[in-house]
């Protein structure tokens, strides 16, 4: 609060800094938006690094760099999926100050996209995206513990942009499934049967099990686990022999041990054209881009 009363006085980047959050706990679809937002900004002619908290992340040093060595334990499973499926410069860290002066020391990015953070006030912004979930919005709309929610739904008239994840309107996108691929080998998979355990360890279960289902896959049995857990082999004990089902997410913390019956779903952020003008106005008016890009 002192931050954001002028009390105190954030850190303010060298280069544009772009916050991806939300107001509610976990399971809003924050990581498939910034899947598509940082190509997005590539396209703009714009050279992007990601910075991420690492939640659940045991790094050997902080700042840490995200590489092809990386594990899932080291860098946190959505920093190594970003990293994964982007290749895009990744650092990580509770201090995201110091995050941002390696980034700029070390890779001299144009903007910086900030996964989470949207409460930090410590950190000055030059533009802040609020991710909502179009079916649950606020749930009960109080705060932790009493509810779900981190800020009031009034934060939303101050931040630059609400997003909808689920909305087709001029301010959502959707989530579409791209395939069902192995987590073993990371490829696209076909032929297989169908059928078996959905595992995830997710803020949002149910809605990837509906994805499960809607591409035609027979649940017999759903683990759940904690948001963000780190699976270890022996969490898979007494369910390796059945085909198991999971997300991107987790399967980038599955691949060192996975066996050839586990299968990920991939989805994909597809925003609509009125959301992705909104941005492209946004970056403009922000000096971000050069009128016209």
């Amino acid at each position: 609060m002192l931050f954001r009363l002028g009390i105190k006085s954030s850190y303010k980047a060298s280069v544009p800094v772009m916050i991806v959050g939300n107001i509610g706990i976990g399971g809003n679809g924050k990581t498939p938006f910034v899947l598509w937002l940082v190509p997005y900004l590539q396209s703009l002619g714009l050279k992007v690094a990601v910075i991420s908290r690492g939640y659940g992340a045991k790094p050997p040093h902080t700042p840490y760099q995200v590489s092809n060595e990386s594990t899932a334990l080291q860098a946190g499973d959505e920093p190594l999926l970003i990293y994964k499926r982007l290749g895009c410069d990744v650092v990580i860290g509770a201090d995201r100050q110091a995050s941002i002066e390696y980034l700029i020391e070390n890779n001299e990015p144009d903007i910086i996209v900030s996964d989470d953070g949207l409460q930090h006030y410590q950190l000055d912004r030059d533009i802040e995206v609020c991710i909502v979930d179009n079916e649950r919005r606020f749930g009960n709309g109080f705060l932790l513990p009493a509810g779900p929610l981190r800020e009031l739904p009034k934060r939303l008239k101050t931040v630059d942009l609400t997003v909808f994840n689920g909305s087709i309107k001029e301010d959502g996108y959707s989530l579409n499934t791209t395939g069902i691929f192995s987590v073993k080998t990371g490829l696209p998979v076909s032929g297989f049967t169908p059928k078996g355990i959905a595992v995830s360890a997710i803020g949002n279960p149910a809605r990837f099990e509906k994805s499960l289902k809607a591409n035609g896959v027979n649940i017999i049995q759903s683990r759940h686990f904690a948001d963000h857990h780190m699976f270890t082999e022996q969490d898979f004990d007494t369910v390796s022999k059945n085909n198991l089902f999971m997300t991107e997410k987790d399967a980038v913390k599955c691949q060192s041990f996975a066996k050839d019956n586990w299968y990920f779903l991939r989805v994909d952020a597809v925003p609509s054209e009125g959301l992705i003008t909104k941005l492209h106005n946004l970056l403009d008016k922000k000096g971000i881009i050069t009128h016209g890009v």
